[in-house]
């Protein structure tokens, strides 16, 4: 059989490509190296001659995956009308708010990512992520501190102590999914509903905003997200 050839960044991301379908299906733990080999139709050689290990792999994918994330929302960070609060909105919601549309694609993603196997995978993913965004936090809340928008005076330990409290919101998300699964669909989305209101106001009072102010999620996300297949 003739290998083809190909550039190294197409290579290399094939293997990301085949890494995530396993991770997101098997698990982490559970996919080896020679599954991510045999995925990709790849030697051995060539796998490592990309990653030294599958945790070299692991972080990669965590990065390029964060990366991805902020690509959808980087327009909203270019548009230079938009001040320091409403990139706030975007970054934390994801575009300006968690939306409706987006409940059945975040519904698959924390019932992969919050499985027992995929533990790895999630911390490595929050700890990329954290990487990627908390210097793009900084720089909007040293922008709307310099504004008089918000109250951010060290804006570096301001920006982590916001993406510390981010996991507390995929907990409780994933709790309410446990919950709507058992059956109690009405008080997992009461739970979600409650919880996402008490996080926008938690921030709004770290930053000194007026209540309200940072609005994390629109109105019918929380049924949406735990009722979506």
């Amino acid at each position: 059989m003739v290998r083809i050839k190909k550039p190294p960044e197409v290579r290399s991301n094939e293997l990301l490509d085949c890494a995530q379908r396993l991770f997101f299906t098997r698990g982490y733990e559970s996919t080896t190296v020679n599954d991510i080999i045999r995925e990709a139709g790849v030697s051995k050689g060539a796998f490592y001659h990309y990653f030294p290990s599958k945790e070299a792999l692991l972080e990669t994918l965590a990065v390029r995956l964060s990366r991805e994330n902020l690509k959808q929302i980087q327009p909203l960070f270019d548009n230079p009308s938009i001040n320091a609060i409403g990139r706030l909105n975007a970054l934390f919601a994801g575009s300006r708010r968690l939306k409706v549309e987006l409940a059945p694609q975040l519904r698959n993603t924390f019932n992969v990512l919050f499985k027992p196997e995929n533990v790895v995978l999630f911390h490595r993913i929050n700890e990329a992520l954290t990487a990627v965004v908390q210097p793009l936090l900084a720089n909007i809340l040293k922008q709307g501190h310099a504004e008089g928008s918000l109250d951010a005076p060290d804006p570096q330990a301001f920006a982590l102590m916001l993406l510390e409290l981010r996991l507390s919101v995929g907990k409780v998300m994933h709790q309410a999914l446990k919950q709507a699964e058992a059956g109690d669909i009405d008080g997992a989305v009461t739970m979600l509903d409650d919880w996402m209101l008490t996080y926008g106001i938690a921030l709004d009072r770290i930053l000194k905003l007026p209540e309200g102010t940072l609005q994390v999620a629109e109105p019918g996300f929380a049924r949406a997200f735990l009722t979506s297949e």
